[in-house]
């Protein structure tokens, strides 16, 4: 079962980092956008649009991925203090009542939302039109993945319950460990505390 979680994880992440190459190409756009437009006095109508389903693409692909490193936000003022079973409890009535009915939601009306949009090979209005329809099928691709990973993470949340404590997950992006660092640089809590009351004592001789 864990094999199957984690290759879920690494589906996101792969998804994910992928997309995040949109972020490039949307740069490159803009940058060069901005040169035609002031420099060579040559704009182009469709830029706007263009560069709306790249950020749109960037924006929803990185629902699964972010939900993949429990990355997502939350009001951690009390959830961080309870216990990991009540957490996974807490986590699991919320998936039910308002994730599974939102995203299930999402991807059902994004999928005929993206076909009705095929169907009349729908365009933009600008003078220089492009199609619209490609990105409209990104809707229903990233309800979907958001869908799997939240199942997975309803797994997760069953094991916690079950176990008493969080399964692994794929990891990606750490945050700084700050012990770790310590003992790389070996420096050592008394040397900052020295350090510290150095510059205090400076601080206060000036």
């Amino acid at each position: 079962m864990q094999r199957i979680l984690l290759s879920v994880d690494r589906l996101s992440t792969w998804l994910g980092q992928a997309c995040a190459w949109t972020i490039v190409a949307l740069t490159l756009m803009i940058t060069w956008e901005v040169f035609s437009r002031y420099v060579l006095n040559a704009p182009h109508d469709w830029a706007l649009d263009a560069q709306i389903m790249f950020y749109g693409t960037l924006f929803m692909m990185a629902g699964a991925y972010t939900l993949s490193k429990n990355g997502h936000v939350r009001g951690d003022v009390l959830y961080g203090f309870f216990e990991p079973r009540t957490q996974a409890t807490l986590d699991l009535i919320l998936y039910f009542l308002f994730f599974l009915p939102g995203i299930v939601a999402l991807t059902w009306a994004g999928w005929n939302f993206a076909n009705e949009s095929l169907a009349i090979r729908e365009s933009t209005f600008s003078a220089t039109p492009l199609p619209l329809y490609p990105f409209k099928f990104v809707i229903p691709l990233a309800g979907g993945m958001l869908l799997l990973q939240g199942l997975v993470e309803i797994v997760r949340c069953v094991q916690c319950i079950r176990h008493g404590e969080w399964p692994s997950r794929e990891q990606d992006v750490e945050e700084v460990d700050v012990d770790k660092l310590k003992a790389m640089v070996n420096v050592k809590d008394e040397d900052i505390a020295q350090l510290d009351q150095f510059v205090n004592r400076e601080g206060t001789a000036r």
